[in-house]
């Protein structure tokens, strides 16, 4: 383990693909609901800076929904089986997957909408292949509906699509500039890690993303970068490789 005060080398270089994974709650103001056109368009404009940086850079980019609804609160609440709820936020993110691909068209950016559920009236199928294919024309891949399926989150989702791509990395953008020993906002003493392991960050529940995620990063040896997106050309920043956030690896 290591801290802020030591540095972690680029990962990436010119050529190489990105998973992006940014939550519903990016969409909307903090403690609001709902899709704000500011933030709408801020998101876009953050993503269509990081696709201009020099090189060939390929961005895939994993939305979630849960600034419309979140199904296992849903459940939990009662009414609702989780299986119903965790289809219903599919749907949610495959509202803001349409939402960032009109914004992203609007600042001049080809993008394409892929669902791992079938909604052929509005977004392409996930076919690992096509994706490849987007991905080598230039465009910008939004991926939606999870995985497709019930009891896992768009965190798994982020990991798997980054594995089956051949992603050389995933980018966690979260509202926090990294991965601290404890809630910042709690704790005035917690301190940021520069560096983690998989094994660390499962061990010590840092809450960096869920089991079954980090584990399948663990298992493909997927780095994972945590950091934040709020700040105005982090997005940029990080996908060029500059030293930023927390950086987790074997």
């Amino acid at each position: 383990m290591t801290t802020t005060s030591q540095s972690h080398r680029s990962q990436l270089t010119s050529g190489r693909r990105v998973l992006l994974k940014i939550s519903g709650e990016s969409f909307a103001p903090p403690g609001q609901l709902g899709i704000s056109p500011d933030e709408l368009a801020a998101i876009a404009g953050e993503i269509a800076a990081a696709a201009d940086s020099p090189g060939n850079l390929q961005i895939a980019v994993v939305v979630g929904g849960g600034n419309i609804i979140r199904g296992a609160q849903l459940s939990a609440r009662g009414g609702f089986t989780q299986s119903t709820a965790d289809y219903m936020g599919m749907l949610g993110t495959v509202i803001n997957g349409l939402a960032l691909k009109e914004a992203l068209t609007h600042v001049g950016r080809e993008a394409r909408v892929m669902s791992a559920i079938n909604v052929p009236a509005v977004a392409e199928p996930f076919i690992r292949g096509r994706a490849l294919r987007h991905l080598e024309k230039g465009r910008i891949v939004i991926l939606v509906a999870g995985t497709g399926n019930p009891f896992f989150t768009t965190d798994t989702c982020a990991s798997l699509r980054a594995i089956e791509l051949n992603a050389d990395i995933l980018l966690k953008a979260t509202k926090v500039d990294g991965i601290y020993t404890a809630d910042p906002k709690k704790d005035p003493k917690a301190t940021r890690y520069d560096t983690l392991t998989y094994a660390e960050a499962i061990e010590k529940q840092l809450g960096v993303m869920d089991l079954t995620a980090m584990t399948m990063c663990m298992e493909h040896t997927l780095p994972i970068c945590v950091f934040d997106y709020k700040t105005k050309g982090n997005i940029a920043r990080v996908v060029r490789g500059e030293r930023i956030g927390t950086l987790v690896t074997k």
